[in-house]
């Protein structure tokens, strides 16, 4: 959702909040504004920032919000980045916080200070130098990364999508390999326009549906010494037995056949050992010829979460929370989203990276926060699972939908389960924007459409 500075039609732009610096205010900041980081900060700036009842700090080493379960739609070139991020300065003008553009490099939990690293252009110019903002409270909201388990040739050779960024670099590389395959003046190479997928969780296995039309779509535009049938290739690699494999079975094996009808090829039980400029090897001995090659294969928590100041981690990196959300070590420090590990009391597993657990999250912070300013007893979370959906680009969308007749989950696909995969992100645009303006947005986009290549071709 693009922003500008300037106020969107019938909102008028916040007064000045000069309280937002008293230091005789609590000073709450949150470092992180992914999905859960936004609405929570967003939400703080309208109940206590725009009151003059605490100061609201977001921070970010980005500009602007994309929210994450749309990247790849992003590196499919199914989604236009500038029609859907928001501009986190409109974001805070409006909503009673403010912004500050950096890098959390440390803390210094003695003196309450959140340590930022100097910001710089395109060109080397500094924008903003090293600095330490004042906190009272604390949230850690940073999300996570991919992780590459030390795999030879991911990091030179493999496009991750931990980032707007990182989507938009894979969709170029697609892009300008698909034109170079068209003027070459001789056949396709063994390989040459193959995609390779490693990792067969959501973002993958979206990815892999998402990819099968996008790339038909490009190819439609003139490109036409290319055969997509006999050119393109889709391969989605997973070590684990089936794919989507923290997704019940029957989830799986729906979202199996759905992709083989497609022509996507599926290698499950299949560990990559190392991936080259060529293409993917695996522990069987197998190559898979690929020069375009997306590594999606788990997450773990940002290299800097072990570094702040003695603040307890799991072993995949995550800050260890209480059932408050608080860390273990500093009951002024929250930790929410991805980066929190948390194992419910009578599991044996911690909450899952998902929307809806930093959504969660974010409403149990709402109310924790201001408990906490109070000097009064903090609730514990719990977190509700309520299924899962994934969905398969233009084709289908299925998942489980969990406690809804008698605490039983309810397998959906087809059109019902795509509305309500879009409506979680209409859920998070509700919460940043509030209804009349998602609606108004969503009409404006619907006419749009119609008027434009459905697949970004630059």
């Amino acid at each position: 959702m693009s922003q500008t500075a300037a106020a969107p039609p019938g909102r008028r732009p916040d007064p000045a909040l000069p309280h937002i610096n008293d230091p005789n205010l609590h000073q709450i900041v949150v470092v992180g504004g992914g999905a859960g980081g936004l609405e929570l900060v967003t939400q703080l700036g309208k109940k206590l920032g725009r009151k003059g009842k605490a100061g609201v700090t977001l921070i970010d080493k980005a500009r602007t919000h994309i929210w994450k379960p749309l990247l790849h739609e992003i590196a499919a070139g199914s989604m236009d980045v500038g029609r859907h991020e928001l501009d986190y300065l409109a974001q805070a003008h409006w909503n009673g916080f403010r912004y500050r553009y950096g890098e959390l490099t440390g803390l210094d939990r003695t003196q309450k200070l959140v340590h930022l690293a100097a910001t710089f252009d395109e060109d080397g110019r500094p924008i903003t130098p090293e600095r330490s903002i004042k906190y009272d409270s604390l949230v850690v909201a940073v999300g996570s990364v991919s992780n590459d388990f030390g795999t030879p040739g991911v990091k030179e050779h493999a496009v991750m999508l931990d980032t707007p960024e990182q989507a938009e670099r894979f969709n170029r590389r697609l892009i300008n390999s698909c034109i170079r395959a068209n003027a070459q003046g001789e056949p396709v190479r063994p390989g040459q326009l193959h995609v390779t997928i490693i990792g067969a969780g959501a973002t993958g296995t979206e990815l892999s549906a998402e990819l099968h039309r996008t790339v038909r779509g490009v190819i439609a535009y003139g490109l036409d010494t290319i055969d997509a049938d006999k050119d393109i290739k889709i391969t989605l690699v997973e070590a684990a037995p089936r794919i989507l494999p923290a997704l019940p079975e029957r989830l799986s094996n729906s979202t199996s056949k759905v992709l083989s009808d497609l022509g996507v090829d599926i290698r499950t039980g299949a560990r990559v050992t190392q991936v080259s400029q060529e293409g993917v090897s695996l522990a069987s001995g197998d190559f898979i010829p690929s020069e375009l090659v997306v590594w999606a294969a788990g997450v773990k928590g940002p290299d800097v979460l072990a570094h702040l100041d003695g603040l307890e981690v799991s072993r995949s990196n995550q800050l260890i929370v209480r059932p408050t959300l608080q860390t273990t070590k500093d009951d002024a420090i929250f930790a929410m989203g991805d980066c929190a590990y948390l194992v419910p009391e009578g599991e044996q597993h911690p909450i899952p990276p998902r929307a809806q657990s930093a959504h969660q999250m974010a409403s149990h912070l709402l109310v924790n926060i201001p408990l906490r300013m109070q000097g009064q007893p903090l609730k514990d979370f719990k977190y509700k699972d309520f299924g899962s959906l994934v969905s398969l680009g233009h084709y289908t969308t299925v998942g489980n939908l969990m406690g809804f007749i008698s605490g039983r989950s309810m397998m959906i696909e087809g059109l019902f389960a795509k509305l309500m995969y879009r409506s979680l992100y209409k859920m998070h645009q509700w919460a940043l924007h509030g209804f009349s303006k998602v609606a108004l947005d969503t009409l404006s986009r619907t006419l749009t459409r119609r008027t434009e290549p459905h697949v970004k071709l630059h």
